[in-house]
This record gives C-alpha cells, structure tokens and sequence, in this order.
C-alpha cells in the first residue's frame, strides 16, 4: 500500500471558506475559542471546540461536548456549508505570512506506516490528549484537524508544485492573524499518480507537528480494524489527514522559557551559579540569540547574552546538544531546580511568535522572576532526533504560519 494517497475531501462550499476556516484546536483556549466564534456561526471552532456552545463552566472533555461537535458538524453538512468533493484528488496548500511562503501537500497518509516509524515522531504523547482527539474522530467519524508532516525536498515535487499554482486558488483567503491561506486541487490522474510513486520511493516522513491526532488516528483505526470482520486495508480508517511540506520551506521559530522564581537565590548569586556553564555578558538592549548555544536572559530589568561553554556540548547525542536541552541540562535543573518541565508549575513557556518584548512583560509584571530566549531549533536537528529514534524535550519546536481547520476534512464513513 502507498504511503500516501488522495482522498475525496471535506471542503467549505465556494465562498463559504473565510466562513469556516478556524485556527487549530490546541492554539486557543475555550474563553478565547468563544471570543473568535462569536457572531460566527459557521466557524469550524464550533466542530473542534464545541464546548464553546455550552455552559462555560463545563469540562472541556465531558461527553456532551464531543455530542454538541457531532450535532454543530451535522448541521454544517445538512445546510451545505461544507461539501464532500465528487472524487479523490490531492490538495496543495499555500501558507503565506508576512514574507514567508510555504507549500504542502494536503494528502491521506497511512496509519501503518505511523505504527511502524515510517512516518517518524519525536515527542511523547500525553493519554489525556490521546483520549480527547480518539474521542473527536469517533464521534465525527472523520478526521478534521490536519497532522503537520515534512519531507525531504524533492525536485519532482518542487516543480509539480510550481506549475499547479499558476492556476487561480480553488480556495484563498486572508484570516485574521494575517495569514493568507490557499488551496488548489489537483484531480488530474496523472499528475496523482506522479505524487503518490514520488512519495512512496521516499524512506520516511517527519511529523513536525500533530503527535496526539497521528496517535489518536492509529488508535481508531486498529479499534476499527478489530470491529470489522471484512477489513481489507482500503477503507479511510487506515490513513490520516496530512499536510505535508518540505523542509526546507519549513518555518521553526524559538520557543522561549519564563521562570517563576530564582529558587530562593539573590540575583547576584542566581547569575554567579549561571556563569559556571555560561559566559555571561550585559547587552544594552533585547538579546536575540544568533546562533546555536547562544541565549538571551532577562532579569530584573536586564538582558545578559549567555553563550554556553564548548566542553559541556556533547557532540555525540542528537538530543542532548539541542539548545533547550544545554539550557534545562545546564542551567535550569542544577540552578532553578525545575527537573520535570512538563510539571513544574514554576516553568512556562512563550512561542516566538509573540516575541522578546512579551518575555520582558512577563517579567516586569512580576508575576516571573526570570526570562531565557532560544535560538531555533533546525529542521535538520528534528529529523536527526526523530532517525535516531529519540525523543525531542518538551517545547523544543514553535511552528509558523498554522495550518487552518476546516479547509479541507477527511471523513471516515
């Protein structure tokens, strides 16, 4: 069986895409989810966020909020808002903010291939959220919300590409955020048939972002596969809905850290611990890392520029020379004492998109004693960390622009 293949998708009707489209279900919370959706009827945030639809005190993960998701998509289907499309094709997905561009491929990928690491991970998953999105599918029997995948650019899709979107966009618009999102279709027979042997000759695929659906996916499908005597290997439940860009239009920003306190420490002995790892130097104004090792710190109104020292770089483990791992091997833990970041409630963290002043406001609020700004983590780090079968740190990656939902759905039925 292919690795990826086309599928008939679930579109918004024409025009009624900027109607639709919504941000990603894990990027709002429920009061900022009902804020974005209100006076929108046909926001897809009431499908992947339906409690915004209920009582505001009510759990996010009650059964009457996957219920009130069933009943908010029915009614999107039965008034025509959304539209299955007539014939499998595949997708082409332009991302555009500010100056950047990126172009995927909006594809059904196959769960197999996620449970035998063709399609390669590096996070853990959380059973909590596992739970949540197996529960989402079920209840939709579809999959709405796109897993992030990336490859190894390929010049044969480089120039498909290139000449699909010389054509106008089936599908363009402008959110709110200021990302331009578009969509082509592509239905001709040959051109699918050139995708899928192009994809399929290559060794694996990354997951950037999308850990819980692509888990959640799998879960269904082996839950499907066991209910089904006749199971044959073709029916949607044993493929996933993708979007898969090439690395090298991927876009990682930082992924900053903001400390709650210094751990019972003065300033002045918090930065005589730092400078046993680091050397430590004042700058006169915001520190934005420029390379890897390098690292911003604010702290009572000051930012430092730390640079790590060489011999506490290990060369030989992908994960343990990532800059969020010098930061929390070398700085955090042994100084701050914060040894799970995944649970110590002193710890948070800012996407770079929000920038170096939003660090700088955490901190003169008080309600953070100290700031550390990261330079990016590289798409060739992620992948060396996913071949070799490791596990990324928490919050290593902060992908920009992001994928919208409710452009294109894949259902299971």
């Amino acid at each position: 069986m292919p690795l990826i293949r086309p599928f008939a998708g679930l579109c918004p009707a024409p025009n009624r895409a900027a109607e639709v489209a919504a941000p990603p279900y894990d990027v709002l919370d429920s009061n900022e989810a009902r804020q974005r959706a209100a006076d929108k009827p046909w926001s897809f945030l009431h499908i992947s966020k339906p409690e915004i639809d209920l009582a505001p005190d009510i759990d996010p993960y009650d059964p009457r909020v996957y219920a009130k998701g069933k009943e908010n998509f029915e009614r999107m289907l039965r008034e025509g808002v959304l539209q299955q499309d007539p014939a499998p094709c595949y997708y082409l997905y332009r991302l555009i903010m500010g100056s950047h561009q990126q172009i995927g491929l909006v594809a059904a990928a196959r769960v197999s291939d996620y449970d035998n690491n063709r399609i390669r991970k590096h996070e853990f998953t959380r059973p909590d959220k596992e739970d949540d999105r197996v529960r989402q599918i079920d209840s939709l029997s579809a999959q709405t919300g796109p897993v992030f995948l990336t490859y190894k650019h390929s010049t044969v899709i480089d120039e498909l590409v290139a000449h699909a979107v010389t054509a106008a966009p089936d599908i363009d618009i402008t959110a709110d955020t200021g990302v331009r999102h578009s969509i082509w279709r592509v239905t001709d027979s040959a051109r699918i048939d050139l995708i899928t042997r192009t994809f399929d000759a290559m060794d694996c695929l990354y997951i950037a972002d999308g850990h819980h659906r692509s888990a959640a996916a799998s879960r269904v499908a082996a839950a499907r596969k066991a209910a089904n005597p006749n199971h044959n290997g073709e029916e949607p439940y044993n493929y996933f809905l993708s979007v898969i860009f090439p690395d090298n239009q991927m876009q990682i920003l930082d992924y900053n850290r903001v400390i709650r306190d210094l751990d019972g420490q003065t300033p002045d002995s918090f930065l005589a611990a730092v400078s046993k790892a680091f050397t430590v130097e004042k700058t006169g104004g915001q520190c934005k890392p420029a390379r890897a090792g390098e690292f911003g710190m604010y702290l009572k109104g000051q930012w430092y520029r730390l640079t790590i020292k060489p011999e506490l770089v290990p060369q030989d483990d992908p994960v343990k020379r990532l800059d969020v791992s010098l930061l929390q091997d070398n700085l955090i833990e042994p100084v701050l004492g914060i040894a799970d970041p995944r649970r110590d409630k002193r710890i948070d963290f800012v996407g770079g998109i929000r920038g170096l002043t939003e660090l700088e406001r955490r901190v003169n609020s008080g309600e953070m004693a100290v700031a550390f700004a990261l330079h990016p983590t590289s798409m060739a780090q992620l992948m060396a960390v996913a071949d070799a079968g490791e596990v990324m740190p928490p919050k290593s990656t902060w992908f920009e622009p992001k994928l919208a939902d409710g452009l294109v759905s894949h259902l299971l039925d």
